[in-house]
């Protein structure tokens, strides 16, 4: 079967979902969700979403703590706009119903967390992605132009090249048409044609074996757009979340938003020592790079598997009214914690890289963008200043939307695409196979490639790597195409791209950490 489409959108999570919303003006959009629409990272995000509302603070500042938090590696044009845009996106998020948390003067209630010089974080209480994936879904349901194909996987996005002719980084111009798709009900390939295409498919957690993602962050988008020869970059900057809830054998780990530390609680060793003024004057308010190695570094010297989080100094009632999430979570785990410390630990979070794209979300394939999570826009750097990336998503969603409104009235469909091949047999191990290899690689990754590395442990990750690499490619060859091994192939593509780009890097920035370079090269 193959369905035609102005805009197709590749995930459902705040980029997909805002980008299809405004798409929607100029034609009409699907919607393709791995599982259900309201599935998504967004929905897991507690802290908010940064914005300048109030003096004193200014854009000005923003900017200056956003390209603090990057370590010098922020597009300074993409920090730029995204900041001073930021109020728009916001007004778009209330247009769409989005409710913030307002004080009983009627302004917004400001959060100020890590990294953050002044109180700039727009909150639902403790489940801010929620709200805004609850509200923006009911606009996609009751909009007549947008189709919503739940329990649809891409598998490739459709491309043809045009070799002789090249764009930038000598990249040969290739055009994007669409993409097959794996409908999961009946096991069906299908394939689905449009002018223009947006990946928006998130993160890459569970390329580790404890992340706060859901299980369908495999990096998709960003994996697809490599085999496609897309450019890819700063892989290397994989955020940990320094406080996510110690809980073995729990995935995805629940996070613990790090609005709490700038609510005021306070980072103690097993004994009930604070320590995190031993690696920086700012404490429990650094940037999470410093926070999240602090912590590896004090579990690792005394051998605990994980740190506290004190808020028992706080105001009880306030502390149960603002973080109702946190408190019911812990509570249910038999933590109270307005009277006892909160255990926490480092847990993969975000990717600050990803799919290059310029200031109007534009790939390096044409009629190709990206936004979101799975995009690398510049805006984050060596290392994310926290509640940036809702922010981020909205501004480029509208942007990609901008840009491609422009275009889309002079582009016609590519009906030349062959449908997919899908001969092959169903192995009877191959479901055991592909599990195990799965495995294999989120340990290859946490054990090798986590927030201390060296040249060892990545070289080591990737000769493990390049083994599980050819049997998958040839049972991917013989078999039957399933969603499991669709995923295997992602998360081996993602896992590669950051083994490879992290052996690049001479240097530790931002979220990247080597022991053969333990300093920062001088920005030229």
């Amino acid at each position: 079967m193959t369905r035609k489409y102005d805009f197709l959108v590749i995930g459902s999570g705040i980029a997909g979902i805002t980008y299809a919303l405004k798409a929607a003006k100029f034609g009409k959009v699907a919607i393709l969700c791995k599982t259900t629409l309201d599935e998504s990272n967004t929905s897991f995000a507690q802290g908010g979403i940064a914005t300048v509302m109030y003096e004193p603070d200014n854009f000005e500042k923003h900017i200056k703590d956003t390209l603090i938090a990057g370590d010098g590696h922020c597009n300074f044009a993409a920090v730029d706009k995204v900041i001073r845009e930021a109020p728009a996106a916001i007004e778009d998020l209330l247009h769409f119903g989005v409710n913030f948390d307002k004080q009983k003067n009627g302004q917004f209630d400001l959060h100020r967390e890590g990294g953050h010089s002044e109180f700039r974080i727009l909150h639902h209480k403790d489940n801010t992605g929620f709200e805004i994936q609850e509200s923006l879904v009911r606009e996609i349901k009751a909009h007549p132009e947008i189709d919503v194909f739940e329990y649809h996987f891409a598998i490739e996005i459709l491309t043809q090249h045009h070799l002789g002719e090249w764009v930038t980084h000598h990249t040969p111009n290739i055009e994007c048409y669409g993409a097959y798709v794996l409908n999961q009900r009946t096991n069906h390939i299908h394939t689905f044609l449009s002018k223009v295409a947006l990946l928006a498919t998130g993160g890459i957690g569970n390329v580790y074996l404890t992340t706060t993602n859901p299980g369908i962050a495999t990096g998709d988008g960003i994996a697809m757009a490599h085999r496609a020869r897309a450019i890819v970059k700063d892989m290397e900057f994989v955020q940990f979340h320094p406080t996510a809830l110690y809980h073995p054998g729990e995935k995805p780990n629940f996070l613990i938003t790090e609005a709490i530390r700038g609510y005021g609680a306070v980072l103690r060793t097993v004994d009930g020592k604070e320590f995190m003024h031993k690696y920086d004057e700012r404490g429990s308010l650094a940037p999470r790079d410093i926070v999240a190695r602090a912590i590896d570094n004090e579990m690792k010297i005394r051998g605990d598997n994980f740190v506290y989080l004190d808020v028992t100094h706080k105001d009880a009632p306030t502390t149960k009214k603002e973080y109702p999430t946190i408190y019911k979570k812990c509570l249910e785990l038999g933590i109270d914690i307005t009277k006892e410390f909160i255990p926490v630990t480092p847990t993969q979070h975000y990717l600050c890289g990803g799919i290059e794209v310029d200031l109007n979300g534009k790939t390096s394939i044409n009629r190709l963008y990206a936004a979101g999570e799975c995009s690398c826009t510049g805006l984050h750097g060596a290392n994310r200043l926290a509640s940036n990336s809702l922010l981020e998503a909205v501004v480029y969603a509208n942007a990609a939307v901008t840009d491609a409104a422009e275009l889309i009235q002079y582009l016609t469909f590519n009906d030349k695409i062959p449908e997919w091949n899908d001969e092959g047999t169903s192995l009877p191990e191959e479901m055991v196979l592909i599990t195990q290899s799965f495995r294999e690689v989120e340990q290859i990754m946490s054990t090798y490639v986590g927030i201390v590395r060296s040249n060892l442990r990545l070289k080591r990750a990737l000769s493990r790597l390049e083994i599980i690499y050819r049997e998958t490619e040839n049972l991917f060859e013989r078999s039957v195409v399933s969603r499991e091994i669709c995923e295997l192939r992602n998360v081996i593509s993602v896992s590669y791209l950051i083994i490879k780009q992290a052996l690049a890097r001479k240097e530790s920035r931002g979220l990247h950490y080597t022991m053969d370079y333990p300093k920062k090269m001088i920005n030229d």
